[in-house]
């Protein structure tokens, strides 16, 4: 695994990046690709809830809430 990749919820607002893994398999990994989060899928993190869960993104156009263990199994890389 990369140094470079972090869980998309270490990222702060306003931030881009580029999804690259999954760290969960099977049933779980399934179900984030169907919100469209597919390895090589530009995303931007938009904001954290007041109490910093769920957290929102924007991927292919539209915001989507992820709760903050599903970003955490989300690998991404930085992009400016």
């Amino acid at each position: 695994m990369d140094e470079n990749f972090i869980p998309l919820d270490k990222l702060k607002p306003g931030e881009n990046a580029i999804v690259r893994n999954f760290t969960v398999a099977g049933s779980e990994e399934d179900y984030l690709m169907e919100l469209g989060l597919m390895i090589g899928t530009p995303v931007r993190l938009i904001k954290f809830a007041p109490l910093g869960d769920p957290i929102q993104i924007k991927v292919r156009n539209y915001h989507l809430s992820l709760r903050r263990s599903e970003a955490k199994s989300i690998l991404v890389e930085k992009i400016d």
